[in-house]
């Protein structure tokens, strides 16, 4: 093997080995993508509800900073919780994806060493 086919090889091998990680890791991610799916909206809405309820305004007027503090930390919560599930649908996107774009990579990889194993009659128990 020259050193030019054998650096090639390494790389494939590289880049399989890579692409293998990821698709491994991709279960940690969709299962961080999915909480920010559930949580998030959970975290908007029981800030909604505490904000519309009739006797937060209540809270609000009657405490002076501590009331100040919780529209503050309210509205920081619906402003992270929307960009935490903003973030959650780019990434299930992002993953269902990547998750056709690898089958596809699989097949093609199969069929291109196929092709390669009948055209130099290569047997696959030969290594």
């Amino acid at each position: 093997m020259t050193e030019d086919s054998e650096l090639r090889s390494n790389i494939i091998d590289a880049m399989d080995s890579f692409i293998e990680k990821i698709q491994k890791q991709r279960a940690i991610m969709l299962g961080v993508s999915i909480s920010a799916l559930i949580l998030a909206p959970f975290a908007i809405g029981i800030s909604a509800y505490l904000i519309t309820h009739p006797s937060f305004l209540l809270v609000v007027e009657n405490e002076g900073e501590f009331g100040f503090m919780l529209i503050v930390l309210l509205v920081g919560i619906i402003i992270v919780s929307g960009l935490w599930l903003a973030t959650g649908m780019r990434q299930y996107n992002s993953l269902s994806h990547w998750n056709e774009r690898y089958c596809n990579y699989l097949k093609k990889k199969e069929q291109l060493d196929n092709s390669i194993s009948e055209q130099y009659q290569l047997d696959e128990d030969q290594s």
